[in-house]
């Protein structure tokens, strides 16, 4: 009997189940933003909607999670080619935009507070509770990428991740640049929908 690695294992679809499992996530993370960004439009009609200006972080923080997904596909890149030491830095790279993007999310609720504009309660506005709620769930799924992110640092700090053993890297990197795509979604639904 021959000892297959995880790494090796695919379904019947040809597709690794870790892949699959990935996509399937993805797709459901979809799926719950679409609901969240049609209620907002659908509340959004019904009036009583307050109007204020969107953090002016937000335009940096576009900026950020872009570039954190050109060191995320710097690190895959050098991850294929076997050049480990710049696998390393750009993943730290990543990690690091990621939680600047984080603390550029938090100046922006806190610029929202000094404008009066809070999540829930009586006195609050749905508009306001709606870019809470956008943002900070968008916020915890980065929080997962840098969980992801990390695991994968440390793996190459321990040579598991190289040319011949890319699974970790590419579900990070696949991971990575869909959160990045989601937020420019989210930005670009903010500035046309506010």
């Amino acid at each position: 009997m021959v000892a297959r690695s995880f790494d090796e294992n695919k379904s019947t679809t040809g597709i690794h189940p870790l892949k699959f499992s990935l996509w399937l996530i993805i797709i459901s993370i979809i799926m719950m933003f679409a609901a969240f960004t049609s209620a907002y439009i659908v509340r959004r009609e019904e009036g009583n909607w307050l109007e204020f200006d969107l953090p002016s972080i937000l335009l940096i923080n576009t900026v950020v999670i872009v570039l954190s997904s050109v060191t995320m596909q710097l690190a895959h890149n050098s991850a294929k080619s076997n050049n480990l030491q710049t696998l390393k830095l750009m993943l730290l790279l990543t990690l690091g935009l990621g939680i600047a993007f984080l603390v550029g999310q938090w100046y922006g609720w806190s610029e929202l507070v000094h404008n009066n504009v809070y999540f829930g309660g009586s006195t609050s506005n749905p508009a306001g509770s709606f870019l809470y709620v956008l943002t900070g769930v968008h916020g915890f799924h980065i929080i997962t990428g840098l969980i992801f992110v990390l695991i994968v640092l440390m793996s190459s700090m321990k040579y598991k991740v190289h040319s011949k053993n890319m699974l970790r890297i590419q579900l990070c990197t696949i991971y990575w640049h869909f959160l990045g795509g989601l937020w420019l979604y989210l930005y670009i639904f903010l500035r046309l929908n506010h």
